[in-house]
């Protein structure tokens, strides 16, 4: 199935000059996914397409811009700060990724995925928020002032409490499961008003295990009730220095503090607008730092940890990730339906994630490399065969079986899935328990041949 960006009247925000050009833009890509589609190995021609999508996205935003300034726009200054991440950000690191793989059919692939995800996620939340038809996530974001502060303070303070090498690689991410993490919580508040901050930490396990194990001494390649117990303060005393740096919060003082599940820990994301929230790749895996201000959740139904309960809250909290260390499944579907039926359907037995569609899959495989990914064949902008090949053809993903999702059973259809060197495939139609039953024998077989 050729991939192409369909243009429907829901991406109409009703503003002729924004609404023209989105879909020209929306052309452009098109054309460029008509290229890879023809296997043009033609730099020039990927070149030259590239940077009319450039020209004429840049001047997108000028236009937009300048609407926004005359009808007095209040997150105007917002709007321009993501435009400007897009453009001196995102764009110069696609470029760039471009030039060092030789315009590469992957980079290519890259490039075209992230570029039209990005033009249609804009398009349905930013850009349609201008005429009151969509309510921007990220209009909470601290200043950027505030915000490169933070990132440059973190990095540094990776590097000297924990001697870890680390870049930003996101400044909005969305609560997504790294492999094996440390969820925790830490609420700060002061003395002379009602407002607390909530500071959200996110280790993968190797990180704790490799650098606070290490300079402890220890050899296993597991947490342990002491070595998490020293984790928490060594976490602690991470976060006192950066309020340090921070003046906005330096005075508030700690009132609480959490293990949470990955559940409980995503529920946050679900209910509430970070002010902060930093995605880090460090030498030893992933390191999350988000801020939620100024209240907290209504429900809170953790458990604080004080002297008298941490030892024991701890054990319980060791205790409860062996035991949920459940297989990962991964259900790409760009049907909501299809995904909460079958995420119903399996998440007694499974660890089961979803996303909706192939760009976003490749995201959470990176960060959370799952057993075995239930695969839509049919997505728009990136359906399942680029999602497959794409896994192929990195070695570190190369492994990961993926069973495709299909409403077709004629005889071509299965014919063509098959050949795709996929590891089976799956009717959509077919009844719960045959479903379930499907996905229980893969494990099972699987498990008898590792045996």
């Amino acid at each position: 199935m050729d991939s192409h960006l369909v243009w429907k009247d829901e991406f109409n925000i009703g503003i002729k000059i924004i609404d023209d050009e989105h879909k020209r833009l929306f052309q452009i890509i098109n054309k460029l996914f008509a290229l890879k589609e023809e296997g043009t190995r033609s730099r020039r021609a990927y070149e030259e397409g590239i940077k009319y999508f450039k020209s004429h996205a840049l001047k997108h935003f000028e236009d937009e811009e300048s609407y926004m300034e005359l009808i007095g726009y209040e997150e105007l200054k917002m709007h321009n700060r993501l435009h400007r991440d897009f453009r001196e950000h995102s764009l110069p690191a696609l470029e760039k990724e471009l030039i060092r793989e030789d315009y590469s059919p992957s980079a290519v692939e890259h490039f075209l995925a992230v570029c039209a995800g990005w033009l249609i996620g804009h398009t349905l939340t930013e850009d349609m928020a201008i005429t009151g038809g969509n309510m921007s996530k990220w209009v909470d974001l601290l200043p950027e002032e505030e915000l490169a502060a933070i990132e440059e303070t973190i990095l540094q303070l990776l590097k000297n409490m924990f001697q870890l090498k680390a870049q930003v690689i996101s400044n909005a991410y969305d609560g997504e499961k790294f492999g094996k993490g440390v969820y925790y919580r830490l609420v700060y508040s002061r003395k002379q008003d009602d407002k607390k901050w909530e500071i959200l930490l996110v280790f993968e396990d190797s990180i704790l295990i490799n650098t606070v194990g290490r300079l402890m001494g220890v050899k296993s390649d597991k947490l342990d009730i002491m070595l998490l117990n020293a984790a928490r303060y060594t976490a602690c005393q991470f976060v006192r220095r950066l309020m340090n740096h921070y003046p906005s919060i330096h005075s508030y003082d700690m009132t609480e503090e959490n293990l949470l599940t990955y559940e409980q820990f995503h529920e946050i994301f679900e209910k509430k607008k970070p002010q902060v929230s930093l995605l880090f790749s460090t030498d030893e895996g992933y390191f999350s730092y988000c801020i939620f201000a100024p209240h907290l959740l209504e429900n809170n139904f953790w458990i604080p940890l004080d002297p008298s309960n941490a030892i024991a809250e701890i054990e319980k909290y060791l205790m409860l990730k062996e035991q949920n260390l459940k297989q990962k499944i991964l259900i790409v579907d760009d049907s909501i339906t299809i995904r909460q039926r079958i995420k119903r359907l399996l998440s007694e037995d499974y660890d089961v994630s979803e996303v909706s569609s192939g760009v976003a899959a490749i995201r959470s495989i990176t960060l959370d490399k799952p057993d075995l990914v239930l695969l839509d064949y049919e997505m728009p902008i990136c359906d399942g065969l680029h999602v497959l090949e794409m896994l192929h053809s990195e070695k570190e993903f190369a492994d990961i079986p993926v069973i495709f999702l299909t409403c077709r059973d004629d005889k071509e259809s299965v014919k063509r899935v098959l050949s795709l060197k996929a590891d089976g495939y799956l009717l959509k139609y077919l009844s719960p328990m045959d479903i379930k039953k499907r996905i229980d024998d893969f494990f099972r077989k699987k498990h008898i041949q590792a045996g």
